[in-house]
């Protein structure tokens, strides 16, 4: 990737997905002060990148990256959590109520995102399914797996941008 379209990345990523700068420098392989300076060089030029994630957030599209952002901090933690809760020193009733009250919350998590962003529940449906695919061909048909592969990569892609 040359360094006009890592530029073209780093915005979109922090515009439209709202990701952090370490998240982006991890991305791109992108050290944090390039980013810091692509962000003042478009501000100088009337590009104000904080401005526009603001407005994308303020906006329905904004509204489905804020609902796939939260799942995806709240599948963090609920794994994290559960990995402390089999680690810990709790009776066995206790681990069980705890994990009780995580799946409850877990549901109720999932259950408000699918209702605000439709489109997320639809497409995390879909590459499930994909997923279900890849691992049916491998165990079934492992000679058809890089053939697969290849043409599963870009058909996520696309099938993403569909659904979204």
């Amino acid at each position: 990737m040359n360094r006009k379209d890592k530029r073209a990345a780093a915005r979109a990523a922090y515009v439209f997905e709202g990701l952090d700068a370490k998240t982006i420098e991890r991305r791109l392989r992108a050290p944090s002060r390039t980013l810091y300076r692509w962000r003042k060089e478009a501000l100088l030029k009337g590009d104000d990148w904080d401005a526009a994630r603001a407005a994308m957030r303020l906006s329905s599209r904004g509204e489905e990256i804020l609902a796939a952002n939260v799942l995806e901090d709240f599948v963090f933690l609920f794994t994290a959590t559960m990995n402390d809760v089999k680690r810990s020193s709790l009776t066995p009733m206790q681990k069980v109520e705890t994990l009780s009250k995580l799946s409850d919350a877990y549901g109720k998590t999932t259950a408000a995102v699918r209702r605000s962003n439709p489109a997320l529940s639809k497409l995390a449906v879909a590459m499930e399914v994909l997923d279900l695919l890849a691992d049916f061909v491998r165990r079934r048909a492992p000679q058809g797996a890089p053939a697969l592969l290849q043409v599963l990569e870009p058909f996520g892609a696309e099938l993403a941008a569909k659904l979204q």
